[in-house]
């Protein structure tokens, strides 16, 4: 999405963002039907009211510490607006990325709105939202470890055991290998070179002109350089790093939680080893840049998860309901009062 707003965007993209929601709805009503609409329906019927609300209150939780996140790591590149603009704007990036596809745009998102509405470089509010992004890493990586080694305890297939720990450790691979081009800018500068001349090559054969490439070069290398500078300056902050390592540990204790409680809303307590297994893998198939917000993706993984620790899709359903509610339909519908709010405003400016 680049230096652009996330309503061009959409603008842009509308038949694929569109196309994904019709796919979205479709997997959903094929899940729904094989666990049963009744069955379902029945069991949000018996939804605990305390526990749907705490669902809620975890969520906001989650926020708030997301937000103190990136405002302590924007104080170190420069100088961060005050707590509830700084929401707003997350939120908004939220917004962003739960109706595109691969969750396409929140980092610059939040960086276009910085220089529209703080002045702030676009570099280093990229640099410092791509940051915030990396402090997930490290806990991410901690539990996905404890989870290749709980799912050789838990009673599966030899062959699921193996898949899901590849799947588990490459994304560690690949998290750690982003992170270290991050830190050294002459590696950054090399891969963004490459990924760019090849752009530049493919985009020429549709054009009647050519595109000169040096003007782009000079513009990316200046880019990159000014990133990874406020990159590398923020992971290698003891202090911001402990903080946010612990900030993000503390979200992420937060979100399972948060899971838990979705299924004992609806009469059910899981397992917690089958739990953190199937918490982390619905975390690697949100990564997978198909569908908003990987919904009906993550609905199938965890219906059939959940199936190999004895608890019936219909539930599972119920729960993902409940979860889904608090976790993508609120925060994307303030992300859309927040991204119409700032749009304004910054039209009005112009």
């Amino acid at each position: 999405m680049a230096e652009k707003d996330v309503f061009a965007y959409l603008r842009e993209n509308r038949k694929t963002i569109i196309f994904s929601f019709l796919a979205v709805a479709v997997i959903i009503f094929l899940i729904s039907f094989f666990a049963g609409f009744g069955d379902i329906l029945a069991a949000l019927e018996g939804t605990s009211m305390y526990f749907l609300a705490l669902n809620f209150l975890f969520e906001a939780m989650i926020l708030l510490l997301w937000t103190l996140r990136w405002r302590l790591i924007l104080n170190l590149v420069d100088e961060a607006p005050a707590f509830p603009r700084l929401f707003m704007m997350l939120l908004a990036s939220i917004f962003g990325n739960n109706i595109t596809p691969g969750a396409a745009g929140g980092e610059p998102l939040r960086a276009y709105l910085l220089r529209e509405v703080e002045g702030t470089p676009f570099e280093i509010g990229f640099a410092s939202s791509t940051a915030d992004r990396v402090f997930e890493f490290v806990p991410f990586a901690l539990i996905s470890i404890l989870s290749a080694v709980l799912i050789m305890t838990w009673d599966i297939s030899l062959w699921t055991r193996l898949t899901v720990s590849f799947l588990i450790f490459t994304t560690i691979v690949i998290f750690s290998l982003a992170i270290y081009a991050g830190m050294n800018t002459r590696i950054a500068q090399s891969i963004a070179i490459s990924v760019t001349r090849r752009l530049v090559s493919w985009i020429s054969r549709f054009r009647a002109e050519d595109i000169k490439f040096s003007g782009i070069h000079d513009r990316v290398m200046f880019y990159i350089k000014r990133f990874t500078d406020g990159f590398s300056m923020t992971l290698r902050d003891r202090r911001v790093f402990v903080l946010g390592f612990f900030i993000s540990l503390m979200m992420w204790f937060l979100d399972v939680c948060r899971l838990y409680i979705c299924f004992m809303a609806v009469g059910v307590s899981p397992p917690m080893v089958p739990l953190i297994i199937i918490y982390t893998v619905g975390i690697l198939i949100s990564l997978l840049p198909l569908l908003p917000g990987s919904l009906g993706l993550r609905e199938g993984i965890l219906v059939a998860l959940f199936a190999v620790a004895g608890i019936g899709a219909d539930y599972v359903m119920a729960a993902s309901v409940i979860d889904r509610i608090a976790s993508y339909a609120a925060p994307t519908l303030a992300g859309l009062l927040a991204a119409l709010y700032y749009g304004r405003h910054i039209a009005d400016s112009h």
